[in-house]
């Protein structure tokens, strides 16, 4: 080979290497470009746990329900205007007012001269023979300070944000909550309640929704009490939702 072809290879391989450098370093940077964004950090639990707050007190509603736990069926009128949350039960009358806060929730009965606050010693009480309790539906663990995200794990095909939270004293009957809440939507799919022996007691779990009106509802949530300690379901109650 001449000189000049020599030159003329070695000018070449030259340019092909320096493409070759090139390319690579942009492939490098956008594969660091992409790792950085995926690796953004989750928001905070209490970001999170914020939004649920902001999103169920925004609701505007009047529905039929149900708790149905075997043979026993336990109807109920829900209303919700903004913060303000109804139940109405029948056989024998009971009137339930949640007012969902800021910084808390409030269960109260509602009384023919008005409103008179719901005594936390009745919390833990079942209601009308169903493993719902006072206490479930008073929402009190959206409000508990201690909370951390877990990370993110699928409930029915939807991506949610793992979160622990810990109860601030024992008037709750759950010592610690697991919930998984849909990043899409904020709603609450499931959730797990601890008992102060750190087992798991109770299980929520949202099976479908509906379209009422062009926005989701809920339409059925499988509430699971268990023996502590073990998997067996000790019973199981059907909260269902109708137009």
């Amino acid at each position: 080979m001449t000189k000049m072809g020599s030159e003329v290879c070695l000018s070449s391989f030259g340019f092909r290497r320096s493409l070759v450098i090139r390319h690579s370093s942009f492939v490098i940077s956008l594969t660091l470009a992409a790792l950085s964004l995926f690796a953004e950090p989750p928001p905070s639990a209490k970001d999170i746990l914020a939004s649920v707050r902001m999103m169920e007190s925004r609701q505007q509603i009047d529905l039929q329900g149900q708790l149905r736990q075997d043979n026993v069926v336990v109807p109920f009128r829900l209303v919700q205007n903004g913060p303000l949350i109804r139940y109405s039960f029948a056989n024998p009358d009971e009137v339930l007012q949640l007012r969902l806060g800021e910084n808390s929730s409030r269960l109260d009965l509602v009384t023919g001269g008005g409103t008179e606050q719901f005594a936390a010693s009745k919390l833990k009480q079942k209601i009308r023979g169903t493993c719902v309790t006072y206490e479930d539906l008073a929402f009190k663990f959206l409000y508990w300070p201690t909370a951390r995200v877990l990370g993110e794990e699928n409930v029915r095909t939807r991506n949610c944000w793992k979160l622990q939270l810990r109860a601030p004293s024992r008037e709750s009957q759950y010592s610690n909550v697991l919930l998984w809440i849909d990043k899409a939507s904020g709603a609450l799919m499931r959730m797990e309640g601890y008992d102060w022996n750190a087992q798991l007691a109770k299980r929520f779990e949202v099976v479908s929704a509906q379209k009422i009106e062009g926005r989701w509802f809920l339409k059925q949530m499988r509430i699971e009490e268990l023996q502590p300690g073990t998997n067996h379901v000790l019973s199981r109650t059907y909260l269902e939702i109708k137009r």
